[in-house]
């Protein structure tokens, strides 16, 4: 669906995907004009829009008007936080590509130094961010959990803290084209491509657009996502009571742990304790067949990553 090759192919592309982000579009447009146009690469920047319902696509509009090098993808409707900046990358011609949110969370003055890596010989180069003071306790423990599951069940390992923010060469994005993953856990895979990949720590700023707009039930979908391969809806019902399971089995102990303190019977809150992690790994585990399930129904259909509804600013193709 891209044309790769050709005259007019850029250096770099640029993703930003947007969702409900009137408030940034142009800022986070100026920022990055800046910090590119001073590299003197031929440079597209590709804005893809994922069913937003204030005003950010009327801001992207005028923003590919005034500048040819603008592109804009229109989705037809929300296809997630996954889908749809992987479904823009696939898209970019540029011979290296640079992904990054819209809402500054990802520092635009780090490009320069992604291209310098990357004309040094990396394939990869991922910005990790350092720990988050800001963030609560369970947060943080709830992310360290998901890192160590990542480093001791997958075969391909994410890196900690790495979003996905970083340029990645035409050559590493084709591989994963061809991995044909209906729902790509983008940074995972950059992993298992094996190309040399190098990292950048940085602070996190501020956002400017206040909050992330992500609920805590849309970061627990990325997360599971991001564990079993994919999985939506009513198959991950099982995980959902799992976890369930696993808080009852803790409060269970605790007051097991109680009782004995306070010299009272403790057989009956260990056996139900027992009896919960039971069934919380028997739903873990079907949850998990689960995901295995759709991953196969998925691959058998061959879903397309998003279906557009508009394209604006691109070339003819090849």
């Amino acid at each position: 669906m891209t044309a790769r090759s050709g005259v007019d192919r850029p250096d770099l592309s640029i993703i930003i995907p947007c969702k409900n982000e009137e408030e940034n579009a142009l800022a986070i447009y100026s920022a990055v004009l800046a910090e590119i146009e001073s590299l003197g690469m031929k440079f597209e920047i590709i804005f893809i829009d994922n069913d937003s319902t204030d005003r950010t696509v009327e801001s992207l509009r005028r923003i590919c008007a005034s500048d040819p090098r603008v592109r804009l993808i229109i989705n037809a409707r929300d296809y997630g936080q996954m889908r749809s900046p992987v479904h823009a990358i696939f898209q970019a011609r540029g011979r290296a590509i640079i992904g990054m949110c819209a809402d500054f969370q990802d520092p635009p003055s780090l490009l320069p130094e992604f291209v310098t890596r990357w004309r040094n010989g990396a394939e990869i180069v991922l910005g990790v961010r350092q720990e988050e003071k800001s963030t609560g306790f369970l947060h943080r423990q709830l992310r360290n959990i998901s890192y160590w599951l990542s480093r001791n069940f997958s075969d391909y390992p994410v890196i900690p803290n790495a979003t996905g923010f970083g340029l990645y060469s035409a050559r590493a994005v084709d591989a994963i084209r061809k991995i044909d993953e209906p729902e790509p856990f983008f940074r995972g895979l950059l992993v298992e491509t094996g190309y040399r990949l190098e990292t950048i720590s940085y602070d996190r700023p501020e956002r400017a657009g206040g909050k992330s707009k992500n609920s805590a039930s849309a970061l627990l979908d990325f997360a599971m996502s991001a564990l079993a391969g994919s999985s939506k809806r009513l198959l991950r019902i099982p995980i959902y009571i799992g976890a369930l399971g696993a808080l009852m089995t803790l409060v269970m102990l605790i007051g097991g742990i109680l009782a004995f303190c306070f010299d009272r019977p403790i057989a009956g809150w260990f056996i139900a304790a027992i009896v919960q992690a039971e069934f919380a790994l028997l739903f873990g585990f079907l949850g998990l067949l689960g995901d295995n399930l759709r991953i196969i129904s998925e691959r058998t259909r061959r879903t397309p990553l998003v279906l557009e509804r508009e394209r604006v600013n691109f070339p003819p193709e090849e």
